[in-house]
């Protein structure tokens, strides 16, 4: 059967996260694996590169689907654009791709980005897009907070209690902070890129961040909540409206 890889973009905010869920729960995956039964009638089940939870979005999430016909890719974007709709869920690009590609297994790295937007009105635009904070925040001393968790660490602190990973052991590659103008305000962007990212990872991270940000902590409590490795020692973890998933990389770039 011929195997396709798909980009995939999506607002998530009307659903419970990525993954199927029970009847009557709405997911993104459901979304798609509806479209494709329009197109080809009987079962399909995606693999996704990244599992992302309830109200977290997506810029570049990637999925691989076995399919019966051989289908143009260009016509099968577009296929499934229309079969979509009204969902908040769009096909960027579909490709061919060998049998022994998958989204997830094969992926070496994901890339997230998380919006915050420090201001006293409220958002209106961005609303369900961002997390919203009502004072800025001091943006040197986030990123000399951040580099204290650059590199292979435990992660424990920064885990969520129900995380299922095995090994709470990962490598963060980067942190990048940076601050750009917002309209009555300012919006702070962080993006983080690893291999693999435990569960709430990001946003314990953005959380305890935003307290040093805040003047709430010193840069170097974040070494100490890290070295704690006591979940207890962790920052707020903030909420998912904030967070994207922005990308997936492969050894070799299927959409290139």
């Amino acid at each position: 059967m011929p195997r396709f890889a798909l980009k995939i973009d999506y607002d998530g905010t009307p659903f419970q996260g990525w993954q199927r869920q029970a009847a009557g729960q709405p997911s993104v995956q459901q979304a798609v694996e509806d479209a494709l039964a329009r197109l080809e009638p009987g079962p399909h089940t995606i693999a996704a590169a990244g599992r992302t939870d309830a109200g977290v979005h997506g810029t570049g999430q990637v999925a691989t689907v076995d399919l019966a016909r051989d289908w143009d890719p260009f016509r099968l974007s577009e296929a499934l654009n229309f079969h979509l709709k009204p969902a908040p869920v769009a096909v960027l690009a579909a490709v061919r791709v060998a049998d022994d590609f998958h989204a997830r297994f094969s992926a070496i790295e994901r890339r997230y980005l998380f919006r915050l937007v420090a201001r006293r009105a409220p958002v209106t635009h961005d609303k369900g897009r961002v997390w919203q904070v009502l004072n800025p925040l001091d943006t040197d001393a986030m990123r000399a907070g951040a580099t204290h968790l650059i590199g292979l660490h435990d992660f424990t602190t920064f885990r969520s209690s129900i995380c299922q990973a095995k090994s709470p052991i990962k490598t963060l590659d980067e942190i990048s902070i940076s601050e750009h103008p917002y309209p009555g305000g300012a919006e702070y962007r962080f993006a983080l890129r690893a291999r693999s990212f435990l569960h709430n990872q990001v946003r314990s991270i953005v959380g305890t961040l935003e307290r040093v940000g805040a003047g709430a902590w010193p840069p170097e409590q974040v070494k100490q909540a890290l070295e704690a490795r006591n979940r207890a020692a962790c920052g707020p973890v903030c909420p998912p409206q904030g967070l994207y998933l922005s990308g997936v990389g492969y050894p070799v770039d299927p959409f290139a």
